[in-house]
């Protein structure tokens, strides 16, 4: 870091064990100029929450709880606004924050991933204006949406295979 001129800001420094087994207890500190850090449950990177375990669970409920706000505050203004307007708000605003390395959620079961479906679905009961009891798929196929997993699945797909 002293070659390349750049300094590490302690105070956002984080030390994040992923250990090979989770019953290995490692009481593993990092003494860094008068810092001492202590390994936490979870980390920060580039907007994406990392856990211990890999589970994502703090990263998922994070990004859905920031959905459901936005949603709220879209539904405020609906009233306003053409359909094709919210539509363009719904995915500037929450497919986006969907879409944002969800590659990385690529291994996790189908209910890990539940809460960010449940906020897709969400979004397009808002833009066509349709009540919760009405079916998804229509309304995701007239969007040319894939569901969340899908999604996921295919930006994976297009890390690992794709060719220059």
């Amino acid at each position: 870091m002293k070659e390349h001129h750049l300094k590490l800001n302690l105070r956002k420094s984080e030390l994040l064990v992923i250990p090979a087994y989770h019953s290995i207890n490692q009481n593993l500190t990092v003494q860094l100029s008068s810092l001492t850090l202590m390994p936490t449950r979870t980390a920060r990177n580039l907007g994406v929450i990392l856990d211990d375990g890999l589970t994502f669970t703090g990263h998922i409920s994070a990004t859905a709880r920031s959905c459901r706000f936005i949603l709220y505050n879209i539904k405020k203004i609906q009233p306003y606004l053409t359909k094709q307007a919210t539509q363009i708000l719904v995915q500037a605003l929450i497919i986006s924050k969907l879409d944002y390395c969800n590659s990385l959620l690529s291994s996790l079961p189908a209910s890990s991933i539940k809460p960010l479906q449940m906020i897709q679905n969400a979004a397009a009961y808002l833009i066509f204006n349709q009540p919760k009891t009405t079916h998804v798929t229509h309304l995701f196929i007239s969007l040319h949406w894939h569901p969340v997993a899908a999604r996921i699945e295919f930006k994976a797909s297009m890390l690992t295979y794709k060719t220059l």
